[in-house]
Protein backbone atom coordinates (compact mmCIF):
# COMPACT_ATOMS: atom_id res chain seq x y z
CA UNK A 1 0.00 0.00 0.00
CA UNK A 2 1.30 3.46 -0.93
CA UNK A 3 2.24 5.87 1.85
CA UNK A 4 0.13 9.00 2.37
CA UNK A 5 3.33 11.06 2.60
CA UNK A 6 6.77 10.20 1.25
CA UNK A 7 9.84 12.37 1.76
CA UNK A 8 12.67 11.04 -0.38
CA UNK A 9 16.24 12.32 0.05
CA UNK A 10 15.20 15.96 0.37
CA UNK A 11 17.83 18.69 0.61
CA UNK A 12 17.37 22.46 0.73
CA UNK A 13 19.58 25.55 1.16
CA UNK A 14 18.96 29.23 1.82
CA UNK A 15 20.50 31.58 -0.74
CA UNK A 16 21.65 35.16 -0.14
CA UNK A 17 24.19 37.59 -1.54
CA UNK A 18 26.60 36.44 1.15
CA UNK A 19 26.37 32.85 -0.08
CA UNK A 20 24.55 29.58 0.45
CA UNK A 21 23.43 28.19 3.83
CA UNK A 22 22.50 24.48 3.77
CA UNK A 23 19.33 23.89 5.82
CA UNK A 24 18.26 20.28 5.17
CA UNK A 25 20.37 17.39 3.94
CA UNK A 26 19.09 14.08 2.55
CA UNK A 27 15.89 13.93 4.64
CA UNK A 28 13.79 10.78 4.17
CA UNK A 29 10.72 9.46 6.01
CA UNK A 30 7.15 8.33 5.36
CA UNK A 31 3.75 8.69 7.02
CA UNK A 32 0.80 6.38 6.50
CA UNK A 33 -2.90 7.27 6.49
CA UNK A 34 -4.04 8.20 10.00
CA UNK A 35 -0.50 8.33 11.39
CA UNK A 36 0.66 11.19 13.64
CA UNK A 37 4.31 12.17 13.18
CA UNK A 38 6.15 14.65 15.44
CA UNK A 39 9.38 16.34 14.34
CA UNK A 40 11.80 17.70 16.93
CA UNK A 41 15.31 19.09 16.70
CA UNK A 42 17.59 21.93 17.81
CA UNK A 43 16.40 25.51 17.32
CA UNK A 44 17.16 26.75 13.82
CA UNK A 45 17.70 23.28 12.35
CA UNK A 46 15.08 23.77 9.63
CA UNK A 47 11.93 22.17 11.05
CA UNK A 48 9.60 24.90 9.75
CA UNK A 49 11.45 24.92 6.44
CA UNK A 50 10.70 21.21 6.16
CA UNK A 51 6.98 21.94 6.68
CA UNK A 52 7.13 24.52 3.88
CA UNK A 53 8.51 21.82 1.60
CA UNK A 54 5.84 19.33 2.69
CA UNK A 55 3.12 21.91 1.98
CA UNK A 56 4.39 22.66 -1.52
CA UNK A 57 5.05 26.31 -0.63
CA UNK A 58 8.73 25.69 -1.38
CA UNK A 59 10.43 23.10 -3.58
CA UNK A 60 13.37 20.96 -2.52
CA UNK A 61 16.65 21.54 -4.33
CA UNK A 62 16.98 17.78 -4.58
CA UNK A 63 14.75 14.87 -3.64
CA UNK A 64 10.98 14.46 -3.69
CA UNK A 65 7.97 15.18 -1.47
CA UNK A 66 5.02 13.01 -2.53
CA UNK A 67 1.43 12.98 -1.25
CA UNK A 68 -0.50 9.94 -2.45
CA UNK A 69 2.25 9.54 -5.04
CA UNK A 70 1.92 13.11 -6.39
CA UNK A 71 4.43 15.95 -5.92
CA UNK A 72 3.37 18.19 -3.01
CA UNK A 73 2.97 21.26 -5.24
CA UNK A 74 0.38 19.34 -7.28
CA UNK A 75 -1.56 18.17 -4.22
CA UNK A 76 -2.11 21.42 -2.33
CA UNK A 77 -5.85 20.86 -1.94
CA UNK A 78 -5.04 17.72 0.06
CA UNK A 79 -2.96 19.71 2.58
CA UNK A 80 -4.11 21.66 5.63
CA UNK A 81 -1.60 23.97 7.34
CA UNK A 82 -2.07 25.16 10.93
CA UNK A 83 0.34 27.90 12.05
CA UNK A 84 1.65 29.02 15.44
CA UNK A 85 -0.96 31.80 15.69
CA UNK A 86 -4.64 31.35 14.94
CA UNK A 87 -4.76 34.29 12.46
CA UNK A 88 -8.48 34.82 13.04
CA UNK A 89 -9.84 38.13 11.73
CA UNK A 90 -11.25 40.19 14.60
CA UNK A 91 -13.99 41.77 12.46
CA UNK A 92 -15.42 38.40 11.41
CA UNK A 93 -17.53 36.05 13.53
CA UNK A 94 -16.19 32.64 14.51
CA UNK A 95 -18.43 30.99 11.91
CA UNK A 96 -17.27 33.46 9.28
CA UNK A 97 -13.63 32.88 10.24
CA UNK A 98 -14.07 29.12 10.08
CA UNK A 99 -15.60 29.48 6.60
CA UNK A 100 -12.78 31.64 5.23
CA UNK A 101 -10.86 28.87 3.45
CA UNK A 102 -14.04 27.59 1.84
CA UNK A 103 -14.85 31.14 0.66
CA UNK A 104 -11.40 31.62 -0.85
CA UNK A 105 -11.70 28.34 -2.75
CA UNK A 106 -15.30 29.12 -3.82
CA UNK A 107 -16.50 26.00 -2.03
CA UNK A 108 -18.88 27.58 0.49
CA UNK A 109 -22.22 26.08 -0.51
CA UNK A 110 -25.19 24.99 1.67
CA UNK A 111 -23.70 21.51 2.21
CA UNK A 112 -20.26 22.76 3.26
CA UNK A 113 -21.83 25.42 5.50
CA UNK A 114 -23.99 22.76 7.17
CA UNK A 115 -20.90 20.58 7.69
CA UNK A 116 -19.05 23.55 9.17
CA UNK A 117 -21.84 24.31 11.64
CA UNK A 118 -21.91 20.64 12.63
CA UNK A 119 -18.16 20.72 13.34
CA UNK A 120 -18.58 23.81 15.52
CA UNK A 121 -21.27 21.93 17.43
CA UNK A 122 -19.21 18.73 17.70
CA UNK A 123 -16.15 20.56 19.01
CA UNK A 124 -17.92 22.81 21.50
CA UNK A 125 -18.07 26.13 19.66
CA UNK A 126 -21.70 26.16 18.47
CA UNK A 127 -22.82 28.75 21.03
CA UNK A 128 -19.87 30.98 20.07
CA UNK A 129 -20.33 30.90 16.28
CA UNK A 130 -21.69 34.46 16.21
CA UNK A 131 -19.07 35.81 18.63
CA UNK A 132 -15.86 37.53 17.59
CA UNK A 133 -12.35 36.18 18.30
CA UNK A 134 -11.71 38.75 21.05
CA UNK A 135 -14.59 37.20 23.00
CA UNK A 136 -13.00 33.73 23.05
CA UNK A 137 -10.19 32.21 25.09
CA UNK A 138 -6.89 31.33 23.43
CA UNK A 139 -7.76 27.65 23.44
CA UNK A 140 -11.14 28.22 21.82
CA UNK A 141 -9.58 30.43 19.16
CA UNK A 142 -7.08 27.68 18.34
CA UNK A 143 -9.91 25.16 18.10
CA UNK A 144 -11.70 27.50 15.66
CA UNK A 145 -8.51 27.71 13.59
CA UNK A 146 -8.36 23.92 13.41
CA UNK A 147 -12.00 23.75 12.31
CA UNK A 148 -11.21 26.31 9.59
CA UNK A 149 -8.45 23.96 8.40
CA UNK A 150 -10.54 20.77 8.67
CA UNK A 151 -13.45 22.38 6.80
CA UNK A 152 -11.39 22.04 3.61
CA UNK A 153 -11.25 18.26 4.24
CA UNK A 154 -7.49 17.89 3.84
CA UNK A 155 -5.88 14.46 3.84
CA UNK A 156 -2.65 15.72 5.44
CA UNK A 157 -2.42 18.18 8.34
CA UNK A 158 0.78 20.16 8.92
CA UNK A 159 1.04 21.69 12.40
CA UNK A 160 3.73 24.32 13.03
CA UNK A 161 3.90 24.63 16.84
CA UNK A 162 0.15 25.37 17.02
CA UNK A 163 0.09 25.53 20.83
CA UNK A 164 3.19 27.69 21.43
CA UNK A 165 1.24 30.96 21.89
CA UNK A 166 -0.86 29.51 24.74
CA UNK A 167 -0.12 29.50 28.46
CA UNK A 168 0.98 26.14 29.86
CA UNK A 169 -2.33 25.05 31.38
CA UNK A 170 -4.32 25.99 28.26
CA UNK A 171 -1.68 24.37 26.10
CA UNK A 172 -2.16 21.02 27.83
CA UNK A 173 -5.93 21.19 27.45
CA UNK A 174 -5.93 22.33 23.81
CA UNK A 175 -3.25 19.78 22.87
CA UNK A 176 -5.54 17.10 24.32
CA UNK A 177 -8.57 18.45 22.42
CA UNK A 178 -6.91 18.95 19.07
CA UNK A 179 -5.09 15.64 19.13
CA UNK A 180 -8.40 13.89 19.84
CA UNK A 181 -10.06 15.73 16.94
CA UNK A 182 -7.25 14.69 14.58
CA UNK A 183 -7.51 11.07 15.73
CA UNK A 184 -11.30 11.05 15.39
CA UNK A 185 -11.14 12.40 11.84
CA UNK A 186 -8.37 9.88 10.98
CA UNK A 187 -6.17 12.56 9.46
CA UNK A 188 -2.49 12.06 8.76
CA UNK A 189 -0.64 14.73 10.74
CA UNK A 190 2.90 16.10 10.95
CA UNK A 191 3.66 18.26 13.99
CA UNK A 192 6.74 20.43 14.41
CA UNK A 193 7.43 21.31 18.04
CA UNK A 194 10.19 22.33 20.46
CA UNK A 195 8.27 20.69 23.31
CA UNK A 196 9.45 17.09 23.74
CA UNK A 197 6.61 16.29 26.16
CA UNK A 198 4.11 17.49 23.58
CA UNK A 199 5.67 15.34 20.86
CA UNK A 200 5.59 12.20 23.02
CA UNK A 201 2.04 12.86 24.19
CA UNK A 202 0.50 12.97 20.69
CA UNK A 203 2.66 11.15 18.14
CA UNK A 204 2.94 7.61 16.84
CA UNK A 205 6.54 8.29 15.86
CA UNK A 206 9.02 11.04 16.71
CA UNK A 207 11.57 12.06 14.08
CA UNK A 208 14.68 13.65 15.62
CA UNK A 209 16.59 16.04 13.37
CA UNK A 210 20.24 16.96 13.83
CA UNK A 211 21.57 20.50 13.94
CA UNK A 212 21.78 22.39 10.64
CA UNK A 213 22.09 21.19 7.97
CA UNK A 214 19.46 18.88 9.41
CA UNK A 215 19.52 15.15 8.78
CA UNK A 216 17.25 12.49 10.27
CA UNK A 217 19.27 11.48 13.30
CA UNK A 218 16.83 8.94 14.71
CA UNK A 219 13.20 7.83 14.46
CA UNK A 220 11.51 6.61 17.66
CA UNK A 221 8.29 4.60 17.51
CA UNK A 222 6.13 5.20 20.57
CA UNK A 223 4.26 2.40 22.31
CA UNK A 224 2.42 2.65 25.62
CA UNK A 225 1.25 -0.15 27.91
CA UNK A 226 -2.42 -1.02 28.24
CA UNK A 227 -4.09 0.70 31.22
CA UNK A 228 -6.49 -1.48 33.15
CA UNK A 229 -9.37 0.92 32.37
CA UNK A 230 -8.95 0.53 28.60
CA UNK A 231 -10.43 -2.31 26.53
CA UNK A 232 -8.01 -4.91 25.18
CA UNK A 233 -7.47 -5.70 21.51
CA UNK A 234 -7.26 -2.05 20.41
CA UNK A 235 -4.17 -0.13 19.31
CA UNK A 236 -3.14 1.47 22.59
CA UNK A 237 -1.12 4.37 21.18
CA UNK A 238 -4.21 5.67 19.37
CA UNK A 239 -6.41 5.06 22.39
CA UNK A 240 -4.60 7.02 25.09
CA UNK A 241 -5.18 10.74 25.38
CA UNK A 242 -2.11 13.03 25.55
CA UNK A 243 -2.71 13.53 29.30
CA UNK A 244 -2.91 9.77 29.86
CA UNK A 245 0.35 9.32 27.98
CA UNK A 246 2.05 11.93 30.16
CA UNK A 247 1.12 9.82 33.20
CA UNK A 248 2.19 6.51 31.63
CA UNK A 249 5.38 4.80 32.89
CA UNK A 250 6.94 4.82 29.40
CA UNK A 251 6.70 8.61 29.10
CA UNK A 252 9.88 9.45 31.04
CA UNK A 253 11.82 6.75 29.16
CA UNK A 254 10.96 8.28 25.78
CA UNK A 255 11.63 11.79 27.06
CA UNK A 256 15.10 10.82 28.29
CA UNK A 257 15.84 8.94 25.08
CA UNK A 258 14.96 11.92 22.86
CA UNK A 259 16.70 14.40 25.15
CA UNK A 260 19.85 12.26 25.08
CA UNK A 261 19.88 12.36 21.27
CA UNK A 262 19.41 16.14 21.18
CA UNK A 263 22.00 16.72 23.88
CA UNK A 264 24.60 14.57 22.13
CA UNK A 265 23.98 16.46 18.90
CA UNK A 266 24.43 19.80 20.69
CA UNK A 267 27.70 18.58 22.22
CA UNK A 268 28.97 17.41 18.81
CA UNK A 269 28.11 20.80 17.29
CA UNK A 270 30.00 22.66 20.04
CA UNK A 271 33.05 20.45 19.53
CA UNK A 272 32.94 21.08 15.77
CA UNK A 273 32.64 24.84 16.31
CA UNK A 274 35.67 24.84 18.61
CA UNK A 275 37.95 23.01 16.13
Amino acid sequence: MAHKLEVQNVSYSYHAIEGETPALSDISFTADTGEFIAIVGPSGCGKSTLLSLLSGLARPESGLVLIDGKPAEQAKEAIGYMLQKDHLFEWRSILSNAALGLEIQNRLDPDSRSHLIQMLKTYGLEQFQDKHPSQLSGGMRQRAALIRTLALKPDLLLLDEPFSALDYQTRLSVCDDISSIIRETKKTAVLVTHDLSEAISVADRVIILSSRPATVKKVITLSFSQPSSKPSGIETSNLLSPMERRNAPEFSYYFNQIWKELKSDASSSQCADSV
